[in-house]
């Protein structure tokens, strides 16, 4: 599984933005995905994440209530819609997936994703 996340840019705190994460592969429907940022000078942490099949989601605190993460199988996209972004919010954004399939549990640790692709820049100036 090869992931791309792209979507970020430079926007203003209050704003909205939905990143993406494109997937090649035809096994990705089979993948939980996650989402997770790096902030400069900090570690990489956790954002929220989806189960295969959608029936199931996970989100920090952090961005608890104002994130929204979904994924559209026939489309290998999983997207992360933020609300109210905050200059915290600051940061590259990665999506990964987890070495197993069709996986009822939701991951949060960094160790436990295998796949990871590219981040993208998302800045909230305030």
């Amino acid at each position: 599984v090869q992931l791309q996340a792209c979507g970020g840019g430079l926007v203003q705190a209050g704003d909205s933005l939905r990143l993406s994460c494109a997937a090649t592969g035809r096994t990705f429907s089979r993948y939980a995905v996650g989402w997770f940022r790096q902030a400069p000078g900090k570690e990489r942490e956790f954002v929220a994440c989806i189960s295969w099949s959608a029936d199931s989601a996970y989100y920090a605190d952090s961005v608890k209530g104002r994130s929204t993460i979904s994924r559209e199988n026939a489309k290998n996209t999983v997207y992360l819609q933020m609300n109210s972004l905050k200059p915290e919010d600051t940061a590259v954004y990665y999506c990964a997936a987890p070495p197993y399939q069709y996986e009822s549990r939701l991951r949060i640790a960094l160790d436990e994703y295998a796949y990871w692709g590219q981040g993208t820049q998302l800045t909230v100036s305030s």
